[in-house]
């Protein structure tokens, strides 16, 4: 709900500002937080030492924890754990600050590796020192930042939106003003008007004008010249979804998508398929070459078959599986979906798709990085959901493709795999193959490969 300006207020701004400075609030309340950190990593390493190395936690716990913490805390201002959003959502500020202090552990460790220290090192001490500091911080986090909130209020920084007479919207936790009702006009030519506008705006963190198009300019004239952070609300560029602007030398863009993971992110998540799809191949490779014998003794034809897929940013590749159809029925297009009693698979064909078997190939499109060990899964370009093929289900179906295509992934997890008879089953899938997208992280691609153990043989394979 947006907060009404109290009547009677218009006239006492000439000498009152809207609300408090937060400004130092804020930046105690990170002081704070900083030296409670640190407070609670020399804790906790000293207990551990104090507990493990018969009362003796300066020599062992206390160093241990000066090495950490600088690291710790370099680490903790790139994540954002002393930031705006920090002091809102104790849940963001635990994981930035167990974040860092997982960064800051495995670098303590490769550093003190390389340099051969870790023999003064007390590797009970070291993890008993890192798991409690963890949980204390963790703790800290959701406590403070609870009381803050019961203190402070919903908001840790002020928000005034003007409403100028453009779109409605509807803003939380924001003081409100009526341009008009208190006389704010962005006209340049009058320092009084100027010198009003500015009385209203001490102490704001955030303005957001609302203002009809031909007085933008002038709006966004007065908020640089005011030096505040300012804002323009407006509804012409709906329809691009912007996320974004891009300014340049002389010309600018709008800036429409990104992608989903940063370098850091791809990195963790190439180096998890890489090592898994290694894993997998070698581990797997006596059945693979069962499989590859029966099919071949079979009916004498090519032990793969090779489907062309989209893949990641909507470009085709080659994805291998075990070919369980006759050579003669086999479908490259994919328009015809399997269905329980297909008259095309072969005996050994029913066997490795009810087990999922024939899917064991795609590990080497892992490892040749054209798929991931988990992702939207890829499907064949000629598929029908109901009557319609599978892009014409939704609008949102492209987007599925802005992350490398998976051998397994959370649609299929939740069992939403085999023939899409209706709209409805690849509506499914699409939705989790975007919430997905929207909240990757390492820990759920591993939960996901745990879990597609369990539906490996499942009802709908076939």
């Amino acid at each position: 709900m947006n907060a009404p300006l109290a009547p009677g207020l218009r006239r006492a701004l000439t000498i009152t500002p809207l609300a408090p400075s937060l400004e130092r609030t804020r930046l105690r309340a990170y002081l704070a937080f900083l030296l409670l950190d640190v407070a609670l990593i020399l804790a906790a390493f000293s207990l551990a030492g104090w507990l493990y190395l018969n009362f003796k936690p300066v020599k062992y716990g206390l160093l241990q924890a000066q090495l950490l913490m600088p690291l710790y805390l370099t680490l903790a201002l790139y994540q954002r754990a002393y930031s705006i959003q920090s002091l809102q959502d104790w849940r963001f500020a635990a994981k930035s600050a167990l974040g860092a202090l997982a960064l800051a552990g495995g670098l303590l460790i490769f550093v003190t590796f390389y340099t051969k220290s870790t023999a003064d090192f007390s590797r009970v001490v070291f993890t008993g020192g890192f798991f409690a500091s963890g949980l204390l911080i963790a703790a800290s986090r959701a406590v403070v930042i609870r009381k803050f909130a019961r203190s402070w209020g919903p908001a840790v920084n002020n928000l005034l939106h003007i409403d100028a007479g453009g779109p409605q919207v509807a803003i939380g936790h924001a003081i409100r003003l009526d341009a008009a009702e208190h006389g704010l006009a962005p006209d340049v030519d009058d320092p009084e008007a100027l010198d009003r506008v500015g009385r209203y705006l001490v102490n704001m963190d955030r303005v957001i004008v609302s203002c009809e198009e031909e007085a933008r300019g002038a709006w966004a004239y007065i908020l640089r010249a005011s030096g505040v952070r300012g804002e323009l609300v407006t509804d012409q560029l709906k329809h691009l979804s912007p996320i974004g602007l891009s300014v340049q030398d002389g010309w600018s863009a709008l800036i429409v998508s990104t992608g989903p993971l940063g370098l850091r992110q791809r990195v963790l998540k190439r180096g998890f398929d890489v090592a898994l799809s290694l894993a997998g191949l070698v581990a797997l490779a006596p059945l693979m070459l069962l499989v590859a014998l029966l099919i071949k003794l079979e009916d004498g034809g090519p032990v793969f078959f090779v489907q062309r897929r989209l893949g990641r940013g909507n470009r085709f590749f080659g994805m291998y599986k075990f070919r369980s159809m006759r050579v003669h029925d086999t479908d490259a297009d994919g328009k015809r979906s399997a269905s329980r009693d297909d008259d095309r698979v072969t005996r050994i064909g029913r066997f490795i798709r009810r087990t999922s078997i024939d899917e064991l190939p795609q590990l080497a499109n892992v490892l040749r990085g054209e798929m991931s060990m988990v992702g939207p899964r890829p499907h064949a370009i000629g598929s029908y959901a109901g009557d319609k093929l599978f892009w014409q289900v939704n609008d949102d179906y492209w987007h599925r493709h802005s992350l490398k295509p998976g051998v397994t992934g959370l649609a299929q997890i939740r069992g939403y795999r085999g023939a899409t008879a209706q709209e409805e089953d690849l509506e499914n899938r699409l939705r989790a193959d975007l919430e997905y997208i929207r909240t990757w992280s390492p820990w759920r691609d591993a939960l996901i490969v745990l879990k597609t153990l369990g539906v490996m043989v499942h009802r709908q394979a076939f």
